[in-house]
This record gives structure tokens, sequence and C-alpha cells, in this order.
């Protein structure tokens, strides 16, 4: 079993517990939590003390009419799609917005190989798959915002280290890195991020209007 090295912070998790984070960055966590045994038992702690929190507040007066208006709303639902079978790079989570695993994936290229699908988008965040052909490496940038990237395939470094499948790295305005992927393999990750990235050459900088990273 691969082990994974790097892992979300707490706040993250108890932020996707609560319900406060974008969609795209829910995606990221959700995958990740599929990897990882560690932040999956977290999580569940933190779910734990959230339903014992509500358990303990004092109950809201509802409306006579409160039941027949949700059993209304449950009516017109439309049931969610059975989870799909995790088979191939793409845990479940993943799976259900692609609509299948990495063959499915409908890539654009950003040149010298490297692709990337946008997967869904939340007001100003984001969420991406990019794959970085083997030993190369992508420009350097650091952040407007926060960026998660969680390797699926493949590692890749950078001046924090190896990143390999189920390995997650949170970057911030603090960060200036310039990812390379491992030799021997492309690299694909699940990427969310909530603002531009502030890339350090001019190619690049110039290029950033027609890709939207």
């Amino acid at each position: 079993m691969q082990t994974i090295r790097h892992t979300l912070p707490d706040d993250l998790l108890m932020g996707y517990a609560a319900g406060v984070l974008p969609q795209p960055f829910d995606l990221v966590v959700a995958t990740h939590v599929s990897l990882n045994d560690d932040a999956r038992a977290r999580l569940a702690g933190f779910e734990a003390v959230g339903g014992a929190v509500l358990d303990d507040m004092d109950g809201a007066k509802l409306a006579e009419d409160s039941l027949e208006c949700t059993l209304a709303r449950i009516a017109g639902m439309v049931p969610e799609p059975r989870p799909m079978p995790s088979r191939g790079i793409f845990p479940t989570p993943l799976q259900r917005v692609v609509g299948g695993d990495e063959d499915a994936v409908r890539w654009k290229s950003l040149g010298m190989g490297a692709k990337q699908a946008l997967l869904c988008s939340d007001g100003e965040a984001t969420a991406r798959l990019l794959l970085i052909p083997a030993g190369q490496a992508m420009p350097a940038h650091s952040h407007r915002g926060m960026e998660m990237t969680l390797v699926l395939k493949g590692a890749f470094r950078d001046e924090d280290g190896i990143y390999a499948r189920g390995d997650i790295e949170v970057a911030d305005q603090q960060v200036d890195h310039t990812p390379v992927a491992e030799p021997g393999e492309d690299c694909i990750c699940l990427i969310a991020t909530d603002g531009r990235l502030k890339f350090n050459g001019l190619l690049p900088r110039i290029a950033q209007p027609f890709f939207g990273i």
C-alpha cells in the first residue's frame, strides 16, 4: 500500500465536516480522504463532534406545515446516482464528477505535453485535473489564494519535497515553487484554487488568460 506522507491539516478537515468549503475544495478533500485512512479517521472524529454539538443545541419551533413541506420537497428531488465502484486511479468521489476514470477525462492541451481538464467551479474557486509529462517542470509560480494539489498518479517534487499518490500539498501566498514530475511516469493531479496563479516568467503570464489558471 502507498505510504502517504503529506496529508490535510485538521482545520481543512473541520471545514469540510462543517460544510463551509467551496465545492472544488470539497472535491479534493473527499478524494484525498478516500485514499487516506488517517485523514478519514480524523474526519469521522470531527463529524462526531459536530453531531454532539447539534444534539446539545436548543430545538427551534417548527411551522405547522413543516412536515408537509419537507415531504413535498423530497418527492420532487431527483435521486442521486448509486456510487460508482472505485476502479482505476480515480477514487469514487472523483469518478462521480468525471463520469469515469482516467480514460473519461476531456483533456485540453497546455503545450509541451501538459494537459488540464476543468471539473467544477464555485465563485472564484475551481477544481481541475492536471497532467504533467514525466520529467517535465511546470512554470515557477506563487499564489493569490489557496491551492490544494492531490496526486492521483505518478509523483512530483518541488522545494518542499516529493509528493506521490495520495499525498496532498496545501500552498498559499507564501509559497513560491516549481513542481517537476518525477521521471518514469506521467503525473496526474487534482487541483483546487481560489485565485489565479502568479507566474514568475513572462511567457506563462501571457498565456495565462487562455488557460484560465
